[in-house]
C-alpha cells in the first residue's frame, strides 16, 4: 500500500522547516519542487527538511533533496536534514552524498545547533 506524498511547512526562529510525508517518488517529486520554492527563505536562515513521516524516497526524491540545498544556497542560507530514515542515509553514503546536508536527530536539535552556532561568533 502505497502512502500518497503530501508536505507541511512552519516556521521557527532559526527559518523553515518542511516535513516530507509519505512516498517522495517521481509522481511526487513536482510536489516536493513547488514546496520548496515557495519556502521564505532568506540570508542566514537554515532551512530544516524533517524526514521523520518519509516512508519512502527513489532518486526523484533524492533530486529534490539536493534541489532544496541549491535553492537554500542561492537565497544566502542553509540545509539541514531531520530524522533521516536508515535505508535513505544508506543511499547517501553510497551515492557520496553524505557531505552535502547537515544532518540531525530531529527537526529540534537541527534549530538547537543553528542557533548554537550563530551565538558562538
Amino acid at each position: 500500500m502505497s502512502t500518497a506524498f503530501s508536505t507541511t511547512t512552519r516556521s521557527t526562529p532559526s527559518g523553515p522547516v518542511l516535513s516530507f510525508i509519505g512516498e517522495l517518488d517521481s509522481s511526487a517529486a513536482p510536489a516536493a519542487h513547488d514546496a520548496i520554492k515557495q519556502l521564505p527563505l532568506g540570508t542566514g536562515d537554515q532551512l530544516v527538511i524533517d524526514l521523520t513521516d518519509l516512508t519512502f524516497c527513489d532518486s526523484s526524491g533524492i533530486a529534490a533533496l539536493i534541489a532544496a540545498r541549491d535553492f537554500a544556497g542561492k537565497a544566502g542560507g542553509m540545509i539541514a536534514l531531520a530524522a533521516v530514515p536508515r535505508h535513505l542515509s544508506r543511499v547517501f553514503g553510497l551515492l557520496g552524498l553524505t557531505g552535502l546536508f547537515a544532518i540531525h536527530a530531529t527537526a529540534a536539535h537541527a534549530q538547537r545547533a543553528r542557533i548554537e552556532s550563530t551565538t558562538e561568533r
